[in-house]
C-alpha cells in the first residue's frame, strides 16, 4: 500500500516542479519573450493542451481511496469506469460480443470496444497515460541532474575531470541501449520506478555531451572572467552564472527527449521487460494485441487504441518542443 501511495505521488511531484519552474522562468526577460511567442503559436498551444489533458488523466489515475479496511484501492479513473466486465471481445460501439459462436448482448456501450476478458479498451488506454507521464517525467528528473552535474564539471574544469567524464559516457554510449537496459532491469527487477532508474542511467549521455560543449563555450567568456576576478568561487560561478545560460538549451533538449522516453517504455513493455503486466501501459496493450490480428474476425481495436494514444502524445511533445526551441532562440524560428 505504501508503494502505491508513493508511486501515485510522482505525477504530483512532476506537476509541482513544472509549475515552480514555469513561474520562476516567467520573471526572466528571455522567458517572458518566449512566453509571448508561444502564446502566438496556436499549434504549440494545441499541443500543450493535449499534453495537459494527458496529465489530467494521469492525475485522475493517481488520486484514489479505499471504501473500507479490506476494500481495494481505487482511483478516480477506476471509479469512473467501474462496471461489470463483459463476456468477451466487442467491437467499438457494438451492442453484441464479437468472435463468439453465439454472440451475446452487451451490458453497456463501449466507445473503443472491449478486450478478450471483457475490459473496456478506452479504460485500459487511459490507464496508460499515468505510466507514460511517470516514465517521461521521473526519468527526466533522474537523467537531467546527472547530465548537468557531469557535463558542467567536465566543461568547466577540463583536464582529468573532463577525461574521466568523457571516458564514462563513451563506455556507456558504446553499449547498445537495449542491452544495457535489459541488464539493468535484470539487476533492479521489473517495476515502474526501476524502469525509470534504468532509463535515467542511459538517457543522460546525450544531454551530458551537450552540457559539456555549452559549458566549454561559456567558461572563457567575459562575464565568467569578471566573476572569477571578483573572487567568486567555482561552485557559485557554475550555479549562479553558467547554469542559467545553459537552461534554455537544456529545457529544449529535455522536452524533445520526452517523446523518446515514452516510446522506450512501450518498446520495452512490448518485449516483455518493461513495467509489470498488471500495470496500465500502451506497450502491454500492444504486446497483448499481437496475436489478436491473426484471429477471425480480426481484433484490431486494442492495437489501434494504444498506438493512437502513443502517437498523439509523442506528436504533441515533438510539436511543443520545436515551438519552444523557436520561441527561445529567434535565430531558429521556422520560416
Amino acid at each position: 500500500m505504501l508503494g502505491v501511495i508513493l508511486s501515485n505521488l510522482v505525477p504530483f511531484l512532476i506537476v509541482a516542479i513544472l509549475v515552480v519552474a514555469l513561474a520562476r522562468a516567467r520573471r526572466q526577460p528571455l522567458w517572458a519573450e518566449a512566453y509571448r511567442r508561444l502564446g502566438q503559436n496556436r499549434i504549440a498551444l494545441a499541443a500543450l493542451a493535449v499534453i495537459g489533458l494527458y496529465g489530467l488523466v494521469a492525475i485522475a489515475d493517481s488520486v484514489g481511496w479505499q471504501n473500507g479496511p479490506t476494500a481495494p484501492y481505487k482511483t478516480v479513473l477506476d471509479r469512473v469506469f467501474e462496471r461489470p466486465p463483459e463476456r468477451y471481445y466487442s467491437a467499438p460501439l457494438a451492442t453484441m460480443t464479437t468472435g463468439e459462436p453465439t454472440p451475446h448482448k452487451l451490458r453497456g456501450r463501449h466507445l473503443l470496444g472491449t478486450d478478450g476478458v471483457g475490459n473496456d479498451v478506452l479504460y485500459r488506454t487511459l490507464k496508460g497515460c499515468r505510466t507514460a507521464i511517470i516514465i517521461g517525467g521521473l526519468t527526466s528528473l533522474i537523467a537531467t541532474p546527472l547530465a548537468l552535474l557531469f557535463g558542467m564539471l567536465a566543461g568547466y574544469f577540463g583536464k582529468r575531470v573532463d577525461d574521466a567524464v568523457q571516458y564514462t559516457y563513451t563506455v556507456l554510449g558504446s553499449i547498445p541501449d537495449i542491452l544495457l537496459l535489459v541488464a539493468l532491469l535484470l539487476v533492479l527487477g521489473r517495476g515502474l520506478v526501476n524502469l525509470c532508474i534504468a532509463l535515467g542511467i542511459t538517457a543522460w549521455i546525450g544531454l551530458c555531451r551537450l552540457t559539456r560543449g555549452e559549458t566549454l563555450k561559456h567558461r572563457d567568456r567575459e562575464y565568467v572572467r569578471a566573476a572569477r576576478a571578483l573572487g567568486v568561487g567555482n561552485a557559485r560561478l557554475l550555479v549562479r552564472h553558467i547554469l542559467p545560460n545553459l537552461l534554455p538549451v537544456v529545457i529544449i533538449s529535455v522536452t524533445l527527449g520526452l517523446s523518446g522516453l515514452v516510446l522506450s517504455e512501450s518498446i520495452l513493455s512490448y518485449l516483455g521487460i518493461g513495467v509489470d503486466p498488471g500495470t496500465g501501459s500502451w506497450g502491454n496493450m500492444i504486446d497483448a494485441a499481437r496475436l489478436e490480428l491473426a484471429r477471425e474476425p480480426i481484433i484490431w481495436w486494442n492495437l489501434a487504441s494504444a498506438s493512437a494514444a502513443l502517437f498523439i502524445l509523442v506528436l504533441a511533445f515533438n510539436i511543443f518542443g520545436d515551438a519552444l526551441r523557436d520561441a527561445i532562440d529567434p535565430r531558429l524560428r521556422s520560416s
